[in-house]
């Protein structure tokens, strides 16, 4: 993002954060690609398999994906319809951004965490571990994602809705589609 579409105070801090968490997050790509390496060179060359390892690449990739769908959402980059969306003016694309989050992502979060709470602290009240002997002992800590993912979601979107408000009140300028994709070459 650039400078211009800086949220100052409070929101700026946790939209900083919510960046460097996401850049952090993507350094579990390259150490699950090194450990799935390992599990296939330990499998064919030396015919040696490790449950624990594969759990482990599972347990990342859905890190992975849980937690840096907040990231995703700061930069705009899930899924969008935006056949009539693109062609509006920054300020009309900011409501719809805003009563999208309102009205969809954050209702759909908060049912999330209800439905998810019994789930998880039943698995942490027993300490769940994995049904495969030599597996990972903390299904408990993959399940905690599930609140966890929606909790992050609903922070990032509240910084979304803080963000477009400041754009539809003239406050900051959203980067243009082009500035955006010339952003991602840098």
């Amino acid at each position: 993002m650039s400078d211009t579409t800086q949220l100052p105070g409070f929101m700026g801090a946790l939209d900083r954060a919510s960046e460097w968490f996401g850049r952090t997050l993507a350094w579990l790509i390259i150490i699950m690609m090194l450990i799935q390496f390992a599990i296939v060179l330990l499998r064919y060359a030396f015919s040696v398999n490790s449950i624990f390892m594969q759990e482990l690449v599972m347990y990342m990739h859905a890190s992975l994906f849980m937690l840096a769908a907040a990231y995703t959402l700061r930069h705009d980059g899930h899924v969008r319809v935006d056949i009539f969306y693109r062609g509006m003016s920054p300020r009309r694309q900011a409501l719809v951004n805003i009563v999208g989050i309102v009205s969809l992502l954050m209702p759909v979060m908060v049912f999330i965490i209800a439905s998810s709470l019994g789930y998880v602290s039943n698995s942490w009240r027993i300490l769940e571990t994995s049904s495969d002997y030599g597996g990972i002992p903390a299904v408990y800590a993959l399940k905690t994602l599930i609140p966890l993912f929606a909790l992050l979601m609903i922070v990032q979107g509240v910084i979304e809705i803080v963000r477009n408000g400041y754009v539809m009140a003239g406050r900051i300028v959203p980067p243009s589609t082009d500035d955006r994709h010339l952003e991602e070459r840098v």
